[in-house]
């Protein structure tokens, strides 16, 4: 084992990068940039009923979107996939099963399945019986001559030490103790169509690539007792372990469920609706980590700064969909207007609404938007038809001075040189109405911003009508003059 830390990213190439996912690679990647170490890429690809094509190339995407790179991966690295890794599992497993702590298991599915239901039957926990078992050398070349006649294809099972007791200091949640008897018996390490299990090859992959440090989810605890069975029967020096607490739902308690189809868990998603990557990346660094203090908005290298593995929380994690949308309304709020335009185009061309004024739009709702995509719809009221009122702004309109405010603006409008229709001559229109009239405040303002918009609020008033331009103005304060 390395003294210099070097942590890893591993996952399969089955579907999306998840949330939850991104935040453990997020982890191990601020992890190894505050300590100066190695951040490590490898692709868990044994599982080849759930491989998804393209899932490699869509990880490695998102993660670089998220502004996460790497030391090592398949990209720069062979046999940085476990496919192909085969032969140097197989040379374990050989030497496994040669010092006799491993074996060759004949035993169908139907029959483990039949030994599972006679457990539950008696109420016992599910626990692998050894077909061995009492059986003679003798008895048991009869018992594998004939499997082989049948055409049995085995598994190679650890045989796992019962008496032996498991235990390590978890970097999150302090010391953890596993006994032997209690994980469920003799435990598969290579499958019937010769690749290994997960929790062999793993253990293989992080001593052969010297990890110092397995930064990974809870739900990866009771994976760590079989890790260390391997290291131990290899003789090996374990690495450290934390796991980090699961990520729940604010909104329902649970935990934070692919099924749940109401909230956005995918980085896809999110890269899709136009929110920034940097402030994804804060908003999942504090999902089970916090800093200190009360401040929540953190440049990348801030956090990479601050990164304090003992700051990890013990408690579950809570995703805030809001608290996100804020988050990204900072950031986009605060960013470069040329950044955001560019970002906004597609949504605007898709929407056939990319024109002269765009830009305009963009820099008028820059500060509202909680997503880039949100620009559509909030521009809606300079290319969709007069919305339908609501009752309170019907209210507005049927007040005694509404009329009159509408009336005096529209008259002014419509008196103004097309060429002297700017923004800057817009708010003294306004403000000779309020002389004219004696009507000011939420009065004067209010009734004008409905009848020529249909809506309560909005951006500044100025803004609004210069850019509904003056033809569309007048057509909709025409409306309520009538």
């Amino acid at each position: 084992m390395t003294n210099k830390i070097r942590v890893r990213y591993a996952p399969s190439p089955t579907g999306l990068l998840h949330i939850g996912n991104a935040r453990t690679a997020l982890f191990n990647y601020l992890y190894a940039r505050h300590h100066g170490g190695d951040f490590i890429i490898r692709i868990e690809d044994t599982d080849r009923k759930r491989h998804v094509e393209d899932g490699e190339r869509s990880q490695l995407d998102n993660l670089r979107w998220l502004g996460i790179d790497w030391d090592e991966s398949p990209e720069t690295h062979e046999n940085y996939r476990q496919s192909e890794r085969l032969s140097l599992y197989q040379t374990y497993i050989d030497d496994l099963l040669a010092a006799g702590k491993a074996y060759k298991s004949y035993k169908t599915e139907e029959e483990i399945a039949l030994d599972r239901e006679r457990q539950e039957a008696k109420g016992l926990p599910p626990v692998y019986i050894s077909e061995y078992a009492g059986l003679t050398d003798e008895e048991i070349a009869d018992y594998i001559a004939k499997r082989e006649a049948d055409g049995i294809v085995p598994t190679v099972r650890i045989r796992v030490p019962e008496a032996s007791i498991y235990t390590w200091h978890d970097i999150v949640k302090g010391d953890i103790e596993f006994e032997g008897k209690n994980i469920g018996g003799d435990w598969v390490i290579q499958k019937r169509d010769g690749y290994p299990t997960y929790n062999f090859a793993v253990v293989v992959d992080d001593h052969d690539m010297q990890i110092s440090h397995v930064i990974r989810g809870d739900d990866h605890i009771a994976n760590t007792p079989k890790q260390l069975m391997i290291y131990e029967a290899l003789g090996w020096t374990a690495p450290e372990f934390g796991h980090m607490t699961l990520i729940i739902n604010s909104e329902t308690g649970k935990k934070l469920s692919k099924r749940d189809t109401n909230t956005l868990q995918f980085i896809e998603d999110y890269r899709k609706k136009g929110y920034l990557p940097e402030a994804v990346f804060n908003f999942i660094a504090l999902l089970g980590w916090n800093p200190g203090g009360e401040e929540e908005i953190f440049s990348q290298t801030q956090l990479v700064d601050l990164f304090d593995e003992k700051r990890l929380s013990k408690s579950p994690a809570a995703f805030d969909q809001k608290k996100l949308d804020w988050l990204d309304n900072d950031y986009i709020k605060n960013a470069d207007l040329n950044k955001i335009f560019d970002l906004a185009k597609p949504f605007l061309e898709a929407a056939n609404r990319l024109d002269e004024k765009s830009k305009h739009l963009v820099e008028l709702y820059q500060p509202q938007m909680k997503s880039v995509d949100e620009i559509v719809p909030l521009t809606d009221l300079f290319y969709a038809e007069f919305p339908a009122l609501s009752s309170a702004a019907k209210e507005v309109l049927e007040t005694e001075t509404a009329p009159i405010v509408i009336k005096a603006f529209k008259e002014k409008i419509e008196n103004l040189a097309d060429a002297d229709f700017v923004k800057d001559n817009i708010f003294p229109l306004i403000k000779a109405v309020q002389k004219e009239t004696g009507i000011k405040g939420k009065n004067l303002f209010m009734p004008i911003r409905i009848a020529v918009s249909g809506e309560m609020h909005g951006p500044e008033l100025p803004d609004t009508i210069f850019l509904l331009g003056k033809e569309k103005v007048v057509a909709h304060l025409a409306r309520f003059v009538k």
